[in-house]
């Protein structure tokens, strides 16, 4: 029994082993095989690279095999200078300029009636709803009658200091009685003109039960409800949009900060409703979000019914500009060991042979190029059929 189980154990160590082994080895050729595959793509590149000059060299001294050559078909384009920009692509959205959250002007209180509902138009000082205000008309009620209770005690007072006046101008009386009757008249105006100003302070504070609107635009959000608190935290609310002056919004990365200014020109997409406004940036902010590393740009739209906020828009914002550049298709740039280069067609005796350019990029900006060095205006590019060509080659456009 014992000789059995050291068997089995025996196996399944040599098992384990062979897996690890197994597992180790593929790594290993894998490795190699993609060492290999290095390798040969420089090699082939090198290979094509001599197959060119020999194919020159061959070319220039065999004027028989020259004659023979066949010539490749291609398309060209003559180089003309144009002005060159480059935008930043960006998704952003559409927001209202004038957005009201409306709110109490006074306290949060019980909405007792509403008169707008979603989706409806108002305008500025509009009545939007109606808050609870038994107590703050009662506490009016009592102001504008202790305000007549003084007016009745003013009147009253007047006419005993008047009476004082004609029996002092009689020799009747004492300076006392009238002095007194001055000071109770004084005394009286005086409490009359706070009970008014009260009376006026009061009558505002009820006012402030009657909620207004305070821009024209449309009821975007209602959410509050007859026998809710209005004005609280967490309570409901009213959403006025103003769509007549709308925006568009976005976020840059930082390192665009120098590139993009207030004034900078940008071009609006909006694929909903497959329209395009051409606009300028209106704000920058003067910040970094710490949470995206970017900073907000806003552009003005204009007036379009056909504009909501909250849509999706794509901004195109010009970054670059450079007057009398060469711009080449994205796609007529090719690369080999000795660095970034062009095909050009070029008439030698009397024949149309492919050239290659070695260039200086600068900035692109969707299938274009510019081209900063080693390219002119009247210069001959090949278009199509590039591929493949060499430095010398005998090429033909028809």
């Amino acid at each position: 029994m014992m000789k059995q189980y050291f068997i089995v154990g025996t196996t399944a160590l040599i098992l384990l082993s062979s897996c690890g082994a197994s597992h180790e080895d593929k790594n290993a050729v894998l490795n190699d095989k993609k060492t290999e595959l290095e390798k040969l793509k420089t090699d082939k590149e090198k290979i094509d690279g001599q197959i060119k000059d020999l194919q020159i060299d061959i070319d220039k001294l065999d004027t028989t095999a020259s004659t023979a050559q066949k010539a490749k078909l291609v398309s060209v384009q003559t180089l003309q200078v144009r002005d060159f920009n480059h935008f930043i692509q960006l998704q952003g959205h559409i927001d209202a300029l004038n957005i009201s959250y409306i709110a109490p002007r006074g306290n949060p209180g019980l909405v007792k009636e509403i008169y707008v509902k979603q989706g409806d138009q108002v305008k500025k000082g509009q009545l939007l709803l109606k808050l609870d205000d038994a107590v703050m008309r009662q506490n009016y009620n009592a102001s504008e009658q202790n305000l007549e209770t003084i007016k009745t005690q003013l009147a009253y007072a007047k006419d005993i200091y008047q009476r004082q006046q004609n029996l002092w101008s009689q020799n009747i009386g004492t300076e006392v009685q009238l002095i007194t009757a001055k000071n109770n008249v004084a005394t009286l105006e005086n409490q009359l003109k706070a009970a008014d100003e009260n009376a006026k302070t009061v009558l505002e504070q009820v006012n402030t039960a009657n909620v207004m609107s305070d821009v024209d635009g449309v009821a975007d959000l209602v959410t509050i409800r007859e026998g809710e608190i209005f004005g609280a935290p967490g309570s409901g609310v009213i959403k006025i949009v103003n769509n007549s002056a709308l925006k568009v919004t976005t976020v840059i990365p930082q390192n665009y900060l120098s590139n993009v200014n207030k004034g900078s020109d940008v071009i609006v997409v909006v694929p909903d409703i497959n329209k395009t406004f051409n606009t300028t940036v209106s704000f920058v902010s003067a910040s970094i979000d710490a949470i995206n590393n970017g900073f907000v740009v806003e552009a003005k739209l204009p007036v379009d019914a056909s504009l909501k906020p909250n849509q999706v828009a794509e901004m195109k914002i010009k970054d670059y500009t450079a007057k009398d550049a060469i711009v080449v298709p994205v796609s007529t740039l090719q690369n080999d060991l000795t660095g970034k280069f062009i095909m050009v067609a070029t008439t030698e005796n009397g024949k149309l042979i492919a050239r290659k350019r070695p260039v200086t990029i600068g900035m692109f900006n969707d299938d274009q190029l510019e081209i900063k060095s080693c390219l002119k205006a009247g210069d001959v590019l090949i278009t199509e059929g590039f591929q493949g060509l060499y430095d010398g080659q005998l090429i033909t456009t028809q």
